[in-house]
């Protein structure tokens, strides 16, 4: 059943994905807020379908902690449902993404039409300041601003060191970093084409001050609240973690 769900699924998808390029390339010359809501339609489409068809739930621990003026959010990132339900759980937001991604046809037009921060990751230290300054301007437009910090998607029950870039960009800009841990893995994992039915919970925690900082320690506070929320919610990721604490 779930490989006939997910065979449905891309099929929606490639029915739908070509209609919001289009949106999206006509609505170029419309405000960043407005381009937003109307390519968004997409996402409220696909959440429909990994709700009903997948049979994809989600459940959200902590929204109050949630800042009212636009933050840098730190997440976790083990699939690519993050990306499409937190446009949906969050205000709106951008993403610290890969340039090559908007060289996908279709999906990668759409999304270059979307207020995102597009960067060259082979630039090195380039690209924080292509992240800086980028991420300032979405700021100022009202954008939350999505960092996965580990840069890539990792499997559940692991961890990759968590790069500076979001951090900086909340020192700099002098806005809150707020920090999300998630499982979705355990539903979506990397690269499968079949989707699992159950629960993501995502928990959001409390907004980290900068102020007075290091990036290194905004950055430390940030990965120690995510990975240790990990492993309060999840401890079967975890169980050589569990064996160690118990002896």
């Amino acid at each position: 059943m779930p490989l006939i769900r997910s065979t449905l699924f891309a099929i929606v998808l490639v029915f739908i994905t070509p209609v919001f390029a289009l949106v999206g390339m006509l609505s170029t010359p419309l405000p960043p807020q407005l381009r937003y809501r109307l390519i968004g339609g997409w996402t409220t489409i696909a959440m429909w379908f990994i709700r009903y068809l997948l049979g994809i739930r989600h459940r959200v621990i902590g929204a109050e902690n949630i800042p009212e003026s636009p933050c840098v959010v730190l997440c976790k990132h083990q699939s690519a449902w993050e990306t499409i339900a937190l446009q949906r759980i969050l205000p709106p937001i951008c993403f610290v993404l890969k340039r090559e991604l908007l060289r996908l046809p279709f999906f990668g037009w759409g999304l270059g039409k979307m207020p995102n921060i597009a960067i060259d990751r082979a630039a090195g230290k380039d690209a924080l300041t292509q992240v800086t300054e980028q991420g300032k301007a979405r700021l100022s437009e009202g954008f939350y601003v999505v960092v996965f910090p580990e840069g890539t998607r990792v499997a559940p029950g692991t961890t990759r060191r968590y790069k500076p870039g979001g951090a900086w960009l909340s020192i700099k800009a002098g806005v809150p970093v707020l920090p999300i841990a998630h499982n979705a893995g355990d539903c979506w994992r990397r690269n499968a084409f079949v989707k699992q039915p159950g629960e993501i919970v995502v928990s959001i925690g409390p907004a980290i001050d900068p102020t007075g900082l290091a990036p290194d320690e905004v950055n430390r506070r940030a990965e120690a609240w995510i990975e240790g929320e990990m492993r309060r919610l999840f401890p079967s990721h975890y169980p050589d973690e569990a064996v160690q604490g118990t002896a």
